[in-house]
């Protein structure tokens, strides 16, 4: 097997309570509790960091598009959104866990699909 080092790091998100409650009421059939979402996270590739200031100017910049995607996976036409989406209001429904270093394992070629915002 080779592995390849990918010219990325990542941010891995978790949610936290808020969230947890959040997705329990507007999904109600398909909720996950605290536990089981946090252990799936979500891992969001970012330009390869140099310092660590790198990683706060990146969720600075993607901060909204992240918890927009995170919200739209259970509530795809934003009926039920929290409004207004801050900042504050990001970090009080989720922990961000930076990586350095992203490795593809893969023998399969990496795909693109643009996903709408």
């Amino acid at each position: 097997m080779t592995i390849k080092l990918l010219n990325r790091s990542a941010l891995t998100v978790r949610p936290k309570a808020p969230m947890a409650d959040w997705v329990a009421r507007v999904a109600p059939d398909e909720a996950l509790d605290l536990e089981q979402l946090r252990r799936e996270g979500t891992t969001y590739l970012i330009d390869e960091v140099e310092q660590e200031s790198d990683f706060a100017d990146a969720l600075k910049n993607g901060w909204q598009a992240i918890f927009e995607n995170e919200l739209a996976a259970w509530d795809e036409f934003a009926d039920e959104w929290p409004e207004p989406l801050t900042p504050e209001l990001f970090d009080q429904w989720f922990d961000v866990e930076p990586q350095i270093l992203a490795f593809d394992l893969s023998a399969q070629p990496l795909l693109r699909a643009e996903l709408e915002s």
